[in-house]
């Protein structure tokens, strides 16, 4: 059940990510641009969410939230490290690259919001 509701999260934040790369892109913003705006939106917009619908045993507040931020930095390199090789290195565009990244980094942010959440409950 955990799973299902974190992939619908997850769906409607990498939906949110993927529009503000090609509205970026569209506008001739470049990717790091595009990407800042999208982690500070997509950061508030999928806390909300997994704090109240994929854990909603989680406690909210600074503790997880700080956790979730520290999961959120982990991420933001990775995802510009990614976007770099496909675009940079490989001369894919963003709307293919963007997409193609953030599958690639479902897996870790689903192992790692689950720590973050877990460690919310217990330390309540």
């Amino acid at each position: 059940m955990v799973l299902a509701r974190y992939l619908t999260v997850g769906l409607a934040c990498t939906l949110l990510h993927i529009a503000i790369m090609i509205a970026g892109d569209a506008v001739g913003l470049h990717y790091v641009v595009s990407s800042v705006v999208s982690l500070v939106i997509v950061t508030a917009f999928g806390y909300g969410l997994h704090s109240s619908y994929t854990y909603p045993q989680a406690q909210r507040g600074a503790t997880s939230f700080t956790r979730y931020l520290i999961l959120v930095g982990s991420n933001f390199p990775l995802s510009l490290a990614g976007l770099y090789v496909f675009v940079d290195l490989l001369g894919i565009r963003v709307p293919i690259s963007a997409p193609a990244v953030t599958v690639i980094l479902v897996g870790f942010n689903f192992v790692a919001s689950r720590w973050v959440f877990r460690n919310a409950r217990r330390s309540a």
